[in-house]
C-alpha cells in the first residue's frame, strides 16, 4: 500500500530504481504516439545533428520517470489522481542506453478535506548515469487520506 497524504512531510527524498533505454523503446513509442521525428527513429539521420545519434523522445523521458515513480509504491492505492505537469524542463538528452532515474522530493503539501484527502507537490530530477540531469520539474498529485 502507498503512503497517504498524511505521511508525506516537506523536505522528504525518494530515489527510483533505474532503468535503461532501448531503441526498442524509442520505436514503440514513435509508434504509439505517431512521433515518427527521423531524431528519434532513424540512426543513419541522426548522425547527421547535433546529437550524433538517437535521441529518446522528451515525453517518453518524462512517461518512464512517471513509471519510475509510481514503481517505489508511495503513490500504490492511495493516489486520487495525477493532477499537474509543472514548469517541466528537457535539460539534456537521453540516449539508447542511458539508464536512467529519479530523485523526488516533496515540495509542498496542502490538505483538501472536500475530496478526503490532499494535494501533494513533488519536485522531479531524471538523472542519467553519470548523474546529469536530463529532465526536471514538478508533480502536483492528490492523495487520499489515512482511514480513521
Amino acid at each position: 500500500m502507498g503512503l497517504y497524504f498524511e505521511e508525506f512531510s516537506v523536505g522528504q527524498k525518494i530515489v527510483t530504481e533505474k532503468r535503461t533505454i532501448a531503441e526498442s523503446d524509442i520505436m514503440t513509442f514513435a509508434e504509439l504516439t505517431g512521433d515518427n521525428n527521423r531524431i528519434h527513429t532513424d540512426p543513419e539521420f541522426s548522425k547527421t545533428t547535433v546529437f550524433g545519434r538517437q535521441v529518446a523522445h522528451g515525453l517518453l523521458g518524462l512517461s518512464i520517470a512517471s513509471g519510475l515513480a509510481w514503481r517505489t509504491g508511495i503513490l500504490d492505492g492511495t493516489v486520487i489522481a495525477f493532477r499537474e505537469v509543472n514548469e517541466w524542463k528537457f535539460v539534456k538528452p537521453v540516449f539508447i542506453g542511458d539508464s536512467i532515474y529519479v530523485d523526488l522530493e516533496i515540495r509542498e503539501t496542502k490538505a483538501l478535506p472536500r475530496i478526503g484527502g490532499g494535494s501533494v507537490t513533488i519536485t522531479l530530477e531524471v538523472k542519467n548515469q553519470n548523474e546529469e540531469v536530463t529532465h526536471r520539474g514538478s508533480w502536483t498529485v492528490l492523495l487520499m487520506s489515512k482511514p480513521k
